[in-house]
């Protein structure tokens, strides 16, 4: 079975979303919901990330429709909305990816349609199968409303955000609390009902052979800051001990 493995870019540096998609990683979150990230930084990450091989996705700060157009018209594969609590949060995100008659997106020309070159009609068909729209479930009330979400016509999968359901759950920035592992796979188990696809972001290891035993394809390994800043501390610590 494929599994598809993606990293969170906390750094946003075109470069360094090229070189993750040359490591091999098969889709990368460039994050708009914490980090202050200009127009032309986006767009030229999502040009690396292409040059690199990997799906560029964003994660927009909420469900905003002409936000979402002017990132999918920037070349985003797919959208991802944090947060989201209700059906209704999800059809509007559906709306704002979707050209009619299955949405309201609005279209231009520009680098997606080849400036010219590609068929619009082609585009269209092609943009309305292809963009994933991903809801993020981070709160108690997403996971008491994640068959409502899941229902909504149009879902690319499911992303867990551990971290901040945490907190919403009274429980502090405690994302193996068992309380918060319950959770999971809970939405888990009502995604694979529903037929969606459940991306897993694995805390450690037996969170990894967890989701490794269900057969989940999408995972989020983490976010290259992260990941960056264990490899300088061990490198410093290695040559420091030499």
């Amino acid at each position: 079975m494929s599994r598809y493995i993606g990293l969170l870019n906390s750094v946003p540096a075109p470069l360094l979303c090229e070189m993750i998609g040359r490591a091999g990683y098969d889709f990368i979150v460039l994050d708009l919901e914490h980090l202050l990230v200009s127009p032309d930084q986006l767009q030229h990450a999502i040009r690396a990330c292409e040059i690199g091989g990997c799906e560029p996705w964003v994660r927009v700060p909420e469900v905003d429709a002409k936000l979402i157009g002017r990132v999918l018209d920037a070349g985003a594969k797919g959208i991802v909305i944090p947060r989201v609590e209700t059906a209704d949060e999800a059809m509007r995100a559906l709306a704002a990816a979707r050209f009619p008659p299955l949405g309201r997106r609005g279209i231009t020309g520009g680098r997606v349609t080849g400036f010219g070159q590609i068929n619009l009609n082609d585009y269209i068909d092609n943009a309305n199968r292809q963009i994933r729209v991903i809801p993020m479930i981070e709160s108690a009330a997403g996971v008491a409303a994640v068959d409502d979400i899941l229902a909504a016509p149009g879902i690319s999968m499911v992303l867990e955000g551990a971290l901040d359901l945490a907190l919403d759950m009274g429980l502090g920035p405690d994302p193996v609390h068992p309380g918060v592992w319950a959770a999971l796979r809970r939405v888990a188990e009502r995604c694979r009902d529903a037929g969606v696809p459940f991306c897993a972001n694995p805390r450690n290891d037996e969170q990894r052979r967890y989701w490794a035993g269900q057969g989940i394809q999408w995972w989020l390994a983490g976010e290259d800051r992260g990941m960056l800043q264990a490899a300088l501390r061990n490198h410093l610590s290695v040559t420091r001990q030499a």
